[in-house]
């Protein structure tokens, strides 16, 4: 288990700040409004009505608070659907990914944080725990197709998601086209039939 796991996961509970959330989404809210550079510790105490020195005693920098931030606000958190199919599923997951990157707070958070990932190598390395961490939580849905018979034992399930994300990315924020409603199932059709027969 990564650091910043462990502080996600302790905070909250006994021995872990009280107001958990309310740190975790002060820290978001700062990070979506000033991006990573303007992100402080001492910004986040004030926002969150919490003292600089609690902050501190969990996260000893602020790397480390945005790191259990990604990992355990309500802002991006993520279920794994289960609608019975890995179609199903998987035009579900597409959708969380669409809003996650299209609708407020959630777009303008990933996006500051996969932003300044270049600049910083400590968020890189937040940002692959960050990446590991909606793996985890993604890879149900996969366990449960190989099962069903719907995908073969050697399927590489991080290759689909990143394929399904990465058509998100590209047409929302590189591109900055609008993503309509059968997107989603559009992208899946593709990606589990191949683009000969998507139609």
């Amino acid at each position: 288990m990564s650091e910043q796991r462990r502080y996600a996961e302790g905070a909250g509970r006994s021995g872990g700040p009280r107001k958990a959330q309310q740190i975790f989404d002060a820290t978001l809210d700062l990070l979506a409004e000033k991006g990573y550079e303007g992100l402080t510790v001492e910004g986040v105490a004030q926002r969150s009505g919490v003292n600089k020195t609690t902050l501190y005693r969990w996260w000893p920098s602020k790397g480390a608070l945005l790191g259990a931030a990604l990992t355990g606000a309500r802002q991006l958190d993520l279920v794994a659907p289960d609608t019975g199919s890995l179609r199903g599923d998987l035009e579900a997951l597409m959708r969380t990914m669409t809003t996650l990157l299209t609708a407020p707070p959630a777009a303008e958070i990933v996006v500051a944080t996969l932003g300044a990932v270049t600049h910083s190598p400590e968020l890189a390395g937040l940002v692959r725990d960050f990446l590991a961490d909606r793996f985890a939580r993604e890879q149900p849905i996969f366990d449960r197709a190989k099962a069903r018979g719907e995908l073969p034992a050697d399927a590489d399930p991080m290759l689909l998601v990143d394929l399904l994300a990465g058509a998100v990315w590209v047409r929302a924020v590189l591109r900055q086209l609008p993503l309509d409603d059968d997107f989603p199932t559009r992208v899946v059709a593709t990606v589990l039939n191949g683009a000969r027969t998507a139609g």
